[in-house]
């Protein structure tokens, strides 16, 4: 099987290429990067193009499957930019995957594709996928929800399978999450342990996460199994505020959500952080997943629990880790600078 992979030099991309390396059925490996990575993993060759205005036909020739994980988060005061890397590119993606005749496609959806929903019980993947709608990332994820209900209606001989995960870490990658949520005035300092004083205790501050290795073997294992449909990907325990406060050796605060809703949005509209408010109230809006799809016909279980994902982040901000890949370059102070310089959230 030779494999194409959109987004190859990210989080998860670096995640699955590393997996598909020892996976006997992929024989080759096309990853796909805006900014061509010195990191070579085997199987893989690089090849650059931005899906929303390059010719994807040649890199896709000989395909018997495509993986889709190119995502912009950013430029958050930019959403035109976001819509037409993130939707018309997609959209772009699964064209040029007609046209070159794959067999597979797997598409990087989220758990912030879904309607607001509960915090307890779990959903399971019928729940709808609406998004939140004053979130662009929420209304893109949603909007592409759509146009492969229409693909998978148009093109019934292309297996399709929609991951939505929830949210993703690694130590690799906790410079660029730092970059692209928390921006450059956060100190590296804050971030050990009983630093930082407190953390907000809001009901609804409930979400989930799973290490990127544990990502990368599911995405592997949905390439490899003939699998359809969506399926939700976390590991336990669902992170609140008081798995947070032992987390970070912090006291829990009750804080009204407005409250931080306020805050997040002055500093985003001053450019001090690049997380819009909007994702804020997303957050809070998503609902609990059920994983049981993902475990029984997947075969699917997370190596590492959700602690140990954000651990992994929360160590890798603080010694500024990365990987040889653009996305994930080690932080600087060059780097900080050109943030501040630009202003957080006005930039890829």
């Amino acid at each position: 099987m030779r494999v194409v992979v959109i987004g190859a030099s990210g989080n998860v991309g670096t995640s699955l290429l590393t997996a598909l390396e020892s996976e006997p059925a992929v024989t080759s490996v096309v990853g796909v990067a805006r900014r061509k990575p010195d990191w070579r993993p085997a199987k893989t060759e690089w090849r650059t193009a931005d899906v929303f205005r390059d010719d994807l036909d040649p890199i896709f020739a000989g395909a018997d499957a495509v993986v889709h994980l190119a995502w912009l988060f950013q430029p958050t005061h930019d959403p035109v930019t976001t819509w037409n890397s993130n939707v018309l590119g997609s959209m772009r993606v699964f064209d040029a995957a007609v046209r070159a005749g794959v067999s597979v496609l797997v598409h990087s959806s989220s758990v912030g594709a879904y309607s607001p929903g509960p915090k307890d019980p779990p959903v399971d993947e019928s729940w709808p996928t609406h998004g939140w709608p004053n979130a662009a990332y929420g209304r893109e994820k949603a909007y592409i929800e759509r146009v492969l209900d229409i693909f998978e209606r148009d093109h019934p001989d292309i297996r399709l399978v929609r991951m939505r995960p929830g949210f993703i870490f690694k130590e690799e990658a906790a410079t660029e999450q730092r970059r692209l949520f928390a921006g450059p005035f956060l100190p590296q300092r804050l971030l050990r342990r009983e630093r930082i004083p407190f953390v907000p205790d809001m009901p609804r501050l409930r979400f989930q996460a799973l290490h990127s290795e544990d990502a990368g073997e599911a995405f592997r294992l949905a390439l490899t199994r003939d699998v359809r449909g969506a399926f939700n990907l976390a590991a336990g325990p669902v992170i609140d505020p008081a798995v947070l406060a032992d987390l970070l050796g912090a006291r829990r605060v009750s804080v009204p959500a407005a409250v931080v809703r306020t805050a997040v949005s002055a500093g985003w509209h001053l450019r001090l952080i690049p997380a819009s408010p909007g994702m804020v109230e997303m957050v809070l809006q998503i609902p609990i997943m059920d994983t049981t799809r993902a475990r029984e016909e997947l075969g699917w279980r997370p190596r590492h629990s959700a602690v140990d994902a954000l651990r992994a982040a929360i160590e890798g901000m603080r010694r500024g880790a990365g990987m040889e890949t653009p996305p994930l370059a080690p932080g600087s102070g060059r780097e900080r600078a050109r943030e501040v310089a630009t202003g957080a959230g006005t930039r890829p």
